[in-house]
């Protein structure tokens, strides 16, 4: 099976297919000084974005890892996340607490994504 990168750089791809299946890189905020659902809104949009330009949509997205700086972010994290999600194809999901890479930064998620068939390589 051949590997696909999206939008590769010196240190990372954006995204990595093998097959149907995406695994993107973790999309983190842009503004480090604003509140959880802020930068939850931020990432969400990231996410949208990398998706779509994988050829997929929200419902395609198979499974999210949500990294919090705080867990006290937890219920404004999850409270912009209810807004996005799709009530018919929610993802599986997992969310942790842990030290991000950089100060500031209160959120950062990881997604797996299926490709719909004509995108699969």
């Amino acid at each position: 099976m051949t590997l696909s990168r999206l939008n590769p750089g010196p240190r990372m791809s954006q995204a990595v297919t093998i097959g149907n299946i995406a695994f993107l890189a973790g999309q983190v905020p842009d503004d480090l000084t604003a509140d959880i659902t802020t930068q939850t809104r931020q990432v969400l949009a990231k996410l949208d974005k990398v998706v779509a330009d994988l050829g997929a949509s929200k419902a395609d997205i198979a499974s999210v890892q949500v990294w919090l700086a705080n867990m006290e972010d937890f219920q404004g994290m999850n409270a912009v996340w209810d807004e996005w999600v799709s009530a018919e194809a929610p993802p599986a999901r997992a969310t942790g607490g842990t030290s991000l890479a950089r100060p500031g930064m209160r959120v950062e998620m990881i997604a797996v994504v299926a490709l719909p068939d004509a995108m699969a390589a």
